[in-house]
């Protein structure tokens, strides 16, 4: 097991890398620790929870909302848990999502930990602290960031993922590659999924790229007032396409990557969008899907990301540099016309 400590905004993040589930009993004290999961995780790994106090819910994005918060919280009174209670969310974005809301509000505020049990939680989810829910069709409208006092990686636990959750992980490698690291999609246009599954030492190097490149910007910028929002490209409109279309999220993430890429192409002569459609072609995503302009315009509207009558996009100037770019709504109205006709 390595250990790298990380400090986001005067708190510390300890990273485990290399590491195995069993490990966990070195974090965490069982009197005073409290496991959350859902069902799919709970039932692929289910020895690996005995003798852990565990609250399970269900699987889903769909779940993301009040009505599971509740349940944990109702849980964790029922556990008797204090402010002295250690929460470890296992599983995938959704639960450690969860896990860091329910955290930083129960009792104004109890110490969490996270176990990623998917790609795309290994290498996005799980990283800079943001913590929330969904309110209906909104994405995470209620949440906050709160570091987690540890994450530890235990790249085992991809052995039970379904391949469509390989593809959602791949989805935000692609991302991060788009806007900061342009030899990392050059690397990535070479191979598909199989080969990273095929070779762990190659795959666990991909996740550490990634953790370093993430978490090197959640450092200098950890409440998104700057270069943090470059971690938001293709979210825009990929987010109102997930929760209005049911994709899953890193589907939809993709859709809209390729979608700010057209619009990079027209607003900063952006012409690499063949190039992107063509690595995420070799990782299954998709490039396109049937969506209603006015139906994606009216969940936009209250993105978090709106500014009076402008909405902030990230655009690309290039492969590897991104740049935080306005774009007023009644022109991103148009945009979303042009785009649902060419679906």
């Amino acid at each position: 097991m390595e250990l790298k400590v990380f400090r986001i905004a005067r708190q510390q993040v300890v990273y485990y890398f290399d590491a195995a589930f069993a490990d966990l009993s070195q974090l965490a004290d069982k009197s005073t620790a409290i496991l959350l999961t859902d069902k799919n995780v709970f039932e692929a790994h289910k020895s690996k929870f005995k003798d852990w106090r565990t609250i399970v819910i269900e699987p889903g994005e769909q779940h993301k909302n009040f009505d599971t918060v509740r349940y944990i919280i109702d849980r964790l009174a029922g556990y008797e848990a204090d402010r002295n209670c250690l929460l470890i969310g296992i599983g995938g974005g959704v639960v450690t999502d969860i896990t860091g809301f329910v955290a930083s509000i129960y009792m104004r505020g109890i110490r969490f930990g996270f176990v990623p049990t998917s790609l795309l939680n290994m290498v996005d989810a799980s990283l800079g602290g943001k913590n929330g829910i969904d309110f209906g069709l909104y994405k995470n409208l209620v949440g906050c960031i709160t570091q987690p006092e540890f994450i530890l990686q235990d790249v085992s636990l991809l052995n039970t993922l379904p391949e469509e959750e390989w593809e959602n992980g791949f989805s935000e490698i692609i991302k991060h590659a788009c806007i900061k690291d342009k030899a990392m999609l050059d690397e990535l246009a070479r191979y598909e999924i199989k080969d990273f599954q095929a070779n762990q030492a190659m795959l666990d190097e991909l996740i550490r790229r990634n953790v370093f490149l993430k978490l090197k910007v959640v450092q200098k910028d950890p409440f998104e007032a700057r270069d943090r929002k470059l971690l938001n490209f293709g979210h825009t409109i990929g987010h109102a396409i997930e929760n209005s279309c049911g994709l899953a999220h890193g589907k939809a993430v993709a859709i809209g990557m390729v979608l700010a890429a057209k619009i990079s192409a027209r607003e900063t002569g952006f012409d690499e969008l063949e190039k992107l459609k063509t690595v995420l072609n070799n990782y299954n995503l998709p490039t396109s899907t049937r969506f209603e302009a006015a139906q994606i315009f009216e969940v936009l509207k209250l993105d978090k990301k709106r500014s009076g009558e402008q909405i902030n996009f990230i655009l690309l100037q290039k492969t590897g540099k991104a740049l935080i770019y306005p774009i007023g709504l009644a022109e991103l109205q148009h945009y979303l016309h042009s785009f649902e006709k060419e679906q």
